[in-house]
């Protein structure tokens, strides 16, 4: 099964809190740092995450925020400067274990991954964009085709319940699909091998996937 991770996202906005509901959708353990007490009262109504409110460039809301544990910080409010200083700010205090994110206001910004490990424009794809770059790994969604319905690649793991099987011999829960080939050019078939360590495109329904990543990442 895919690390839980310990993330500190700042900023609870649509972007910000879309994007803490699909990590803890995934089981992350997420703390939301938001200056807004109304925007922090309606992300404490949903459960999804650890609301802190306050500034994120203060250091001690920071050490509040359990920085020195945390894996991930993602500045996800709507001011660039901002993100980038808080993590700026995360990295010194947390040392070379932090992946840091930053937000930014437009189409190439890739100049300032010189000061975090990645930029997302999330008004381009949305908050699964931002949740990508946060857990990176071997579990990657692709697209929400409707509402209900998720297309995600999925690399095997070694002892997988799935793994080195044939998907005919595979008891998929009903609301999943193998839809590519390990090398991702052709359609799955019955005799399509998940093989451990190749990555597979996956249609699943939110309810079943749970079970479908035990399957294939154990």
């Amino acid at each position: 099964m895919t690390q839980d991770l310990n993330v500190i996202i700042v900023g609870g906005g649509r972007v910000g809190f879309q994007t803490t509901a699909i990590l803890a959708e995934r089981g992350h353990d997420i703390t939301v740092v938001e200056r807004d007490p109304e925007v922090c009262d309606a992300m404490a109504d949903e459960y999804v995450a650890t609301i802190i409110q306050g500034d994120a460039t203060d250091p001690a809301i920071l050490e509040q925020a359990d920085v020195a544990r945390a894996d991930v910080i993602a500045g996800l409010t709507q001011n660039t400067g901002v993100n980038l200083a808080v993590c700026l700010e995360a990295t010194e205090m947390n040392g070379d274990g932090l992946r840091t994110i930053a937000r930014v206001d437009r189409l190439g910004g890739e100049e300032y991954t010189r000061f975090v490990d990645a930029v997302v424009f999330p008004e381009r794809a949305g908050a699964r964009m931002a949740a990508n770059e946060i857990i990176g790994g071997d579990v990657e969604s692709i697209s929400d085709v409707t509402e209900t319905l998720d297309i995600v690649q999925v690399r095997v793991a070694e002892g997988a319940p799935a793994a080195g099987k044939r998907l005919a011999n595979v008891n998929f829960p009903t609301g999943t699909l193998v839809i590519s080939d390990d090398d991702g050019e052709r359609i799955a078939g019955p005799d399509t091998t998940l093989d451990p360590g190749k990555r597979y495109v996956v249609a699943v329904e939110p309810d079943v996937a749970d079970e479908v990543m035990n399957l294939l990442r154990g």
